[in-house]
C-alpha cells in the first residue's frame, strides 16, 4: 500500500507517526477508537483524491460545492425553534472581532485581562437590568446546559431529589437535562397542559409537587411560542413547597413582558443566541443564568461572576474573578459544577447588542416581532386546510401551524415550501404527536410583511394541490 505524507502534516510521516504510537503504548492507529461502536464507526476509507490539489484549485472546488446551498439571505426562514433569525447590527460583529476580544479566550489572568473582564462585567450587569435579577454569571455553554445546572443548583440548595418541569419544552433541552440530572440521582417529572390554551396544568403541578420537590420550572415564552399567563400562581405554589422556582426566557420577548424577577424567580436562565449572536449553524449559542440576591443561590450558583472594586485609595477601579472556587479546575471533585469556563465572545457580543439597543430599543424590537408574527397567523390562519395556532393563547415569536385539516403531512408541505424557496418551520409532529401534522413557525424582525404574504400564498398553493 502506497503511504501518503501530507506536505502540510508533518506527523504523517511514517516515521513519526511510529514513535507516537510507541510512546503512548499502541500498535495500531485503530486501537485509538476502540470505545467507538463498532456498529458506528466507517468500514471503508473515505473517497478522497490520491494526489492533494493545489490550494487554488481546492477554493475553486469548495466555492462550486458552497454555490449549490442555500441560505438564509438567500430566501424567507421561517425556521426558529431556540436557534433564531434576527438582525444583527454591523457594530457589533466589528467590536467582537477587534483582536483584544477574538483572541483573549476566557481570563485566567484577570491582571492582563482587564478589558475583557469589563466587558463581562458590562454583560452581566445588562442581563440582570433584562431579567429583573441581582447577580448574573458570565455565561453557560447554552440554554439546555444552563437548566442542567439550574436543576442541580437547586437540588444542592434544597437537598432535594425532584425537578418538576411542562411537558410543552424543548425535547433537546429536556435530554441534555436529564443528562444533567441522572448522575445527580435526581429525578425530572412533567407537568401536564391544558389541551386547548397549552398553558401549565395547575390540577398536575398540585398532585405532583411535594416536600421532595426541588424545583419548579417553567419556560414564558414556551417552546410552541404562547406566552405563559399563571407564572405567578405558579410560583406561589412553587414557593408554598418550599421549592425554587426556575424560569427559561427568550430575552427578545423582556422589552414587552414582565421580566422573570418581577414575578418571583429564583433563578433565569434562557439563551442569548439572538442578542446579537449569528445562527451559524445552530452555534455557538449563550447560555444565559442569573438569580436573585441570596448568599445561598450566589454560592452555588455555576460558572464564573466578575466583579469590580477600587484600590485602596479609591481612586482606580479593576475588575477581578469571584467566587471562582466552585470551580472544578480548583475544587475538583467538590465543586459545585463541572463548568470552569464560558461563552466569552458571544457574551461580549451580547453585550455590545443590548448596550446598542437599550430599553427603548429592546422595547421595539418586542413590539415588532410580536405584531409581525401576529400578523402572519392572522394571514395562515386564513388558508383554508389550516389550524393556526394549535392552543388559543396569546404567543410571542413562534407559534404552531397544524396542516390535518388539508390531510397534509408536515414534512410534505415544508419539501414543497423548500422548492419554492421558502424555509418552513420546524416539523414537531414526532415530538409532539398529540398535536398531529403540526410544524413550529418563527417570525421576527427580519420577516417583513412581503416575506409572511410570499408563504401564505405558496401554503395555499401547496394545499391545493391534488385535493
Amino acid at each position: 500500500m502506497t503511504i501518503h505524507v501530507h506536505n502540510y502534516i508533518p506527523n504523517s510521516v511514517p516515521g513519526t507517526k511510529r514513535q507516537m504510537m510507541q510512546t503512548i503504548g499502541i500498535t495500531n492507529i485503530e486501537e485509538l477508537y476502540a470505545d467507538i461502536p463498532a456498529a458506528l464507526r466507517l468500514k471503508k476509507r473515505l473517497d478522497l483524491p490520491k494526489e492533494g490539489l493545489p490550494e487554488f484549485e481546492v477554493k475553486k472546488h469548495v466555492e462550486k460545492l458552497l454555490s449549490t446551498s442555500k441560505t438564509c439571505d438567500s430566501m424567507p426562514v421561517f425556521l426558529g425553534a431556540g436557534c433564531w433569525p434576527h438582525y444583527i447590527p454591523a457594530v457589533v460583529k466589528e467590536i467582537v472581532e477587534r483582536s483584544e476580544f477574538l483572541t483573549s479566550y476566557t481570563p485566567y489572568q484577570p491582571e492582563t485581562s482587564q478589558g475583557m473582564l469589563q466587558a463581562l462585567f458590562e454583560y452581566q450587569s445588562l442581563i440582570c437590568e433584562l431579567v429583573g435579577m441581582d447577580v448574573a454569571n458570565s455565561s453557560m455553554y447554552d440554554w439546555a446546559s444552563a437548566l442542567g445546572e439550574a436543576a442541580r443548583m437547586a437540588s444542592r440548595i434544597t437537598k432535594r431529589r425532584e425537578i418538576l418541569v411542562p411537558e410543552i419544552i424543548h425535547p433537546d433541552r429536556l435530554a441534555t437535562l436529564k443528562v444533567y440530572a441522572e448522575p445527580a440521582g435526581i429525578q425530572i417529572k412533567q407537568l401536564g397542559y391544558d389541551s386547548e390554551i397549552g398553558q401549565l396544568d395547575m390540577d398536575s403541578l398540585e398532585k405532583r409537587i411535594s416536600t421532595n420537590t426541588a424545583a419548579v420550572y417553567i419556560e414564558n415564552p414556551s417552546y410552541l411560542g404562547f406566552i405563559e399567563s399563571q407564572a405567578e400562581e405558579i410560583q406561589a405554589q412553587t414557593h408554598k413547597a418550599g421549592a425554587l422556582f426556575i424560569v427559561g426566557v427568550d430575552p427578545t420577548s423582556l422589552g414587552i413582558l414582565k421580566p422573570p424577577g418581577e414575578y418571583g424567580a429564583d433563578i433565569v436562565i434562557g439563551e442569548g443566541q439572538p442578542l446579537g449572536n449569528a445562527m451559524n449553524y445552530g452555534g455557538p449559542l449563550l447560555g444565559i443564568m442569573a438569580c436573585r440576591e441570596d448568599n445561598n443561590l450566589i454560592r452555588q450558583m455555576p460558572g464564573r461572576i466578575i466583579g469590580i472594586t477600587t484600590t485602596l485609595d479609591g481612586t482606580q477601579e479593576g475588575f477581578c474573578m469571584v467566587l471562582q472556587t466552585r470551580e472544578q479546575h480548583i475544587r475538583r471533585e467538590k465543586a459545585t459544577s463541572n463548568i470552569c469556563t464560558n461563552e466569552a465572545l458571544c457574551a461580549v457580543a451580547s453585550c455590545v447588542y443590548l448596550a446598542l439597543l437599550g430599553p427603548q430599543g429592546m422595547k421595539e424590537l418586542g413590539e415588532t416581532v410580536i405584531s409581525r408574527a401576529n400578523y402572519a397567523i392572522k394571514v395562515l390562519s386564513q388558508i383554508e386546510g389550516i389550524k393556526t395556532p394549535v392552543f388559543r393563547s396569546h404567543h410571542f415569536k413562534e407559534f404552531t401551524v397544524n396542516f390535518d385539516p388539508a390531510g397534509k403531512d408536515t414534512k410534505t408541505v415544508n419539501t414543497s415550501l423548500l422548492q419554492r424557496n421558502i424555509h418552513g418551520g420546524k416539523d414537531i409532529s414526532n415530538e409532539f404527536p398529540a398535536l398531529g401534522q403540526t410544524a413550529l413557525y418563527c417570525v421576527t424582525e427580519t420577516h417583513s410583511k412581503s416575506d409572511i404574504d410570499q408563504l401564505a400564498e405558496a401554503l395555499t398553493e401547496i394545499l391545493e394541490a391534488k385535493r
